[in-house]
């Protein structure tokens, strides 16, 4: 087994088949199948399941494909500390909209003053979106909703976000969901982690929502929730950021629903030399592990 074979092993795991793989590494398609065989001959074991032109990872191949990637991981990371390109690379952070437009833009620009070298690029999107990207590796790495309970994933707590629930301003006080029982919510898709959030917090107090209404953003939902259209659920900080936030009121959900904890997680073992230096400017008070 060498690194060659892994290289070729994770490039066809993520592509699905030989052809897809060869255009992106730029070998022949023979060289791939003949390089897979011998890695399988090798572990003794079929890494691929073989339909007709696609491949599909085996249960084994699951397995192995976690140890490959932590082992080019591993290698790349010793290649730019001993070549000194730590500070040069690529970097994609996805984050959701809230933690892009309020927690980390002052820390988004300390980085590009202090990491030139490193190519950051951005995107945002619900919490679903952002996990299945690290997941499927179009991102290093990406701000999503805790706790943390993937196995192929690992990460840090760096921001608390106190969520609140917003109505109109003359909408009576709302101490629990009961109070707003069968009123229509304007929230992000079903993949997002807050609107999970705030669906259970219903579900918790044996009260249910109108109709969901699904928004692209959050000037969309209080733009919504001041014409008295409904109600919303977001974090206090991006409530607070946003012109108009005076036209609504504003009701924290009441423990243990009003803290949430967004993490910055990655794929395990995959923690790059570009990601430890953002990392290294994060404001947590304690040592990564």
């Amino acid at each position: 087994m060498d690194l060659v074979q892994l290289e070729i092993f994770n490039a066809v795991a993520d592509a699905g088949s030989i052809s897809a793989a060869a255009q992106k590494i730029h070998r022949v398609p023979s060289n791939l199948t003949t390089r897979l065989r011998q890695l399988e001959t090798d572990l003794g074991v079929a890494l691929f399941i073989r339909e007709k032109q696609r491949l599909r990872l085996s249960p084994a191949g699951h397995n192995f494909l976690l140890y490959s990637r932590q082992i080019i991981a591993l290698v790349e990371h010793a290649r730019a500390a001993i070549s000194g390109e730590a500070n040069m690379g690529k970097l994609i952070l996805g984050a959701l909209e809230s933690t892009a437009a309020v927690r980390i833009p002052t820390i988004l620009a300390e980085f590009n003053q202090r990491y030139s070298g490193i190519q950051l690029d951005l995107c945002t999107g619900p919490s679903g979106e952002m996990f299945d990207g690290v997941l499927d590796g179009a991102l290093s790495a990406a701000f999503v909703d805790g706790p943390l309970l993937h196995p192929a994933l690992e990460g840090i707590p760096v921001f608390d976000e106190e969520m609140v629930v917003i109505a109109a301003k003359s909408h009576p006080p709302i101490l629990n969901a009961q109070n707003v029982n069968g009123e229509n919510l304007y929230a992000f898709r079903a993949n997002c982690s807050y609107r999970r959030h705030f669906e259970r917090w219903f579900q918790a107090n044996d009260a249910v929502p109108g109709h969901i209404h699904e928004m692209e953003s959050y000037h969309g939902m209080l733009a919504c929730v001041i014409a008295g259209a409904g109600l919303a659920m977001m974090p206090r900080s991006m409530l607070e950021s946003m012109p108009g936030c005076q036209q609504v009121s504003c009701w924290p959900l009441g423990a243990p629903w009003q803290n949430l904890t967004t993490w910055l997680v990655w794929r395990r073992g995959e923690k790059t030399p570009q990601l430890d230096s953002f990392i290294s400017i994060l404001p947590i008070n304690f040592t990564p592990e």
